[in-house]
């Protein structure tokens, strides 16, 4: 196993997306009545998923729309989340999605402010148990406590398109636009070989002292330590995992939790 130290904590990550609606979504899918079905086609360049590790290190970056920052978080099969959805369709369609694709409101996609793109959830409208699987291809919504925004033909297939919001149960059950099999274990998304070192130590019990004192961090991140030779002496270094991204790490460095702390990869 080796690593290197990434040099530069000043990392530019150009994002994939300028964040399509984000604000003219905040007001433009307050309910105002009943909508006329769509009849426009699904657009042109509706293409193959984009699951690239550049995708997914410009999206997994916090970002802040309307003064609010949001931190998208890895996740879990299993993992269960419950609030109120909303929908979105042809005023978006064919613009742009938050991970470089095409929205198509034909398709079965979702928006969501945090999870990782192309989790795969099981979205239930708790009104009257409805289910459908949806993959996250975009962000949002922008609006009050609404968790997530679902494509036209998803709200759809749960008779959310009526009324235009409703509470739901959202259960993730895959990766990468990839149902997990059944009784498949729980793991992790988006978790990268970008890590941090935020100490060494020569005695083996002093590093697991302080990486049991570092488990958790921010509910996030877990250390770890990692055996090597320095000098021709053993050394115990004690690194931080958990980071969706190389932009992530960086970003919590420059918070200044751990002096001296950098980045490295496994």
């Amino acid at each position: 196993m080796s690593f290197r130290k990434i040099s530069g904590l000043s990392l530019c990550v150009v994002m994939l997306v300028s964040f399509y609606g984000c604000a003219s979504r905040n007001d433009s899918y307050a309910y105002r009545g009943p909508r006329p079905t769509p009849t426009m086609a699904p657009p042109e360049g509706s293409g193959p998923i984009n699951d690239s590790a550049a995708m997914h290190k410009a999206t997994m970056r916090p970002y802040t729309i309307d003064g609010k920052t949001y931190t998208p978080t890895m996740v879990s099969v299993g993992d269960y989340f419950s609030g109120i959805s909303s929908w979105y369709g042809k005023d978006f369609h064919g613009k742009k999605t938050s991970n470089g694709e095409v929205y198509n409101m034909y398709d079965m996609t979702a928006a969501h402010k945090t999870l990782p793109m192309n989790t795969m959830l099981k979205v239930t409208n708790l009104k009257n148990n409805k289910s459908i699987v949806v993959r996250v291809n975009d962000r949002g919504p922008f609006v009050g406590t609404r968790i997530i925004d679902l494509s036209y033909t998803a709200a759809t297939r749960i008779d959310l398109v009526a009324n235009g919001t409703g509470p739901v149960g959202i259960e993730v059950i895959g990766f990468a636009g990839v149902v997990a099999p059944a009784g498949a274990p729980k793991e992790s998304v988006v978790e990268t070989d970008y890590l941090i070192q935020i100490g060494a130590f020569r005695s083996k019990d002093g590093a697991t002292r302080y990486a049991q004192s570092n488990m958790n961090v921010n509910n996030r991140y877990n250390a770890i330590i990692k055996e090597g030779t320095f000098e021709n002496q053993p050394i115990y270094r004690v690194w931080l995992k958990g980071f969706g991204s190389e932009a992530e790490a960086s970003d919590f460095i420059a918070k200044g939790l751990y002096k001296g702390s950098f980045i490295v990869r496994e």
